[in-house]
């Protein structure tokens, strides 16, 4: 295609992000209007767009996230979370650090094979409802919390948006991502735990009474249909089943998630309101916008250029290439939404894999941008979804998070987690290579 194409594709890619960046407009809108520019010209048509593997929606990733939004609506009726929750909270005998530790390790599980979001929002209630019957903020656990989302969803292919944009781009298997992600995301996830009674040093002071009346609740209580949950426990361990064998099965993982959801639909019997309750809609349109609009980007030959600009600029040097995605993942995923990026880098790494030859396993480079993409949203409020949602969550309770308040704290979780995924990346794929 012509210069002048790849100008105002670029163009209106830029727009657009700045948009989302910014939120100033609804993203999905500024999604959706980007991808209806793209056609006026046309820079793409709408075969490339429904059916192109290269420049086409992704529609792996949109059916992924609706198979599992769908399944978190079912599983939500269940009450299972709660009681996790209380459970935990009690177990840690009414101590506010123990509490959080509790809550932060079941937000960083449940973000794993979840989506952080959702985990967030069913977290956040039983959070509120402790800090209330403890009588202290519940500011820096919701804080606190959006820092463990965000670290545990790097564990899994499920566990982010960008996390599933990334691997099924690169078409990482589930085992394979778990085994390259989990170890890095525990130790991430350990520091985290460490710095937290040196980040929220007023946070844990309680009267007795308050932790008695913490120790009253009864996690028993939060279930609210146990033949749901076992049925929902089973059709969840078969998911999981077939998203580790897809290959063997012959099924990607986004059908998997979707026959998942269908089972779910049947044998519980809920009503639409219910089983549709946690899908985001104007997520899955935004991810469609989203993936016109690169579409357009590598239509038009922009990501070509950029991919051979990036390379040229990194150079030849293995170890200096997979940093350099590290950091300049951590850096603008931590202040614009990380979702625009992983799709703008996920073609520019993967022309730097099929290029790089001094690389020993050239996958490093994917668990490079996935490590920085997650983890760096943890620099700002707009950093990640998780970190909007609880921002907005702790204003509706009184007890309001700054953008720099969030800031202050982003910046040292967010530089302890650089410093140990560079580490990581080191250590194991060029160390003991």
């Amino acid at each position: 295609m012509s210069t002048a194409y790849a100008i105002y594709a670029t163009t209106i890619f830029v727009v657009a992000f700045v948009l989302i960046a910014t939120e100033r407009l609804n993203k999905t809108l500024v999604a959706l209007g980007g991808a209806t520019a793209m056609f006026v010209l046309p820079v793409i048509n709408s075969h490339e767009v429904f059916y192109s593997e290269e420049t086409g929606v992704d529609w792996d990733v949109i059916f992924l996230l609706l198979g599992m939004m769908i399944i978190v609506s079912v599983v939500r009726q269940t009450g299972v979370f709660e009681y996790v929750a209380i459970w935990a909270a009690k177990r840690a005998k009414g101590s506010p650090l123990r509490i959080m530790v509790f809550l932060l390790l079941v937000t960083a599980v449940g973000s794993a094979f979840l989506d952080n979001v959702t985990t967030v929002l069913l977290i956040a209630p039983v959070t509120l409802l402790v800090c209330e019957r403890l009588g202290i903020g519940p500011a820096p656990f919701l804080l606190a919390e959006a820092f463990a989302a965000n670290i545990g969803g790097a564990a899994t292919l499920v566990g982010d948006p960008t996390s599933m944009i990334i691997g099924t781009a690169a078409q990482l298997s589930l085992v394979s991502f778990l085994a390259n992600m989990a170890p890095a995301v525990i130790l991430v996830f350990c520091a985290l735990v460490a710095l937290v009674p040196r980040l929220f040093p007023q946070a844990f002071s309680v009267d007795a009474e308050r932790i008695a009346d913490v120790m009253s609740l009864d996690e028993n209580e939060a279930i609210r249909n146990r033949r749901l949950l076992v049925q929902c426990g089973i059709v969840l361990l078969a998911v999981f089943a077939g998203f580790v064998a897809h290959k063997q099965i012959h099924m990607e993982p986004s059908l998997v998630a979707m026959t998942g959801a269908g089972i779910l639909i049947v044998i519980s019997r809920l009503g639409r309101e219910f089983y549709l309750s946690s899908v985001e809609w104007e997520t899955l349109l935004f991810f469609a916008g989203l993936f016109v609009m690169v579409g357009a980007l590598v239509r038009t030959g922009v990501m070509d250029k950029l991919a051979h600009a990036a390379g040229n600029a990194i150079g030849n040097n293995g170890l200096v290439t997979v940093m350099a995605v590290l950091v300049l993942s951590f850096l603008i995923s931590g202040t614009v939404d990380n979702v625009p990026y992983a799709a703008t880098m996920t073609p520019i790494v993967a022309h730097l894999a099929a290029s790089e030859h001094q690389l020993h396993d050239p996958t490093v480079l994917w668990w490079a941008l996935i490590l920085g993409t997650v983890l760096g949203g943890n620099l700002s409020a707009l950093g990640a979804s998780a970190n909007v949602v609880v921002v907005g969550i702790a204003k509706r309770a009184g007890s309001p998070i700054s953008f720099w308040d969030f800031a202050r704290k982003g910046v040292v979780v967010t530089a302890v987690s650089l410093a140990i995924s560079a580490g990581y990346l080191w250590v194991r794929y060029f160390l003991l290579a």
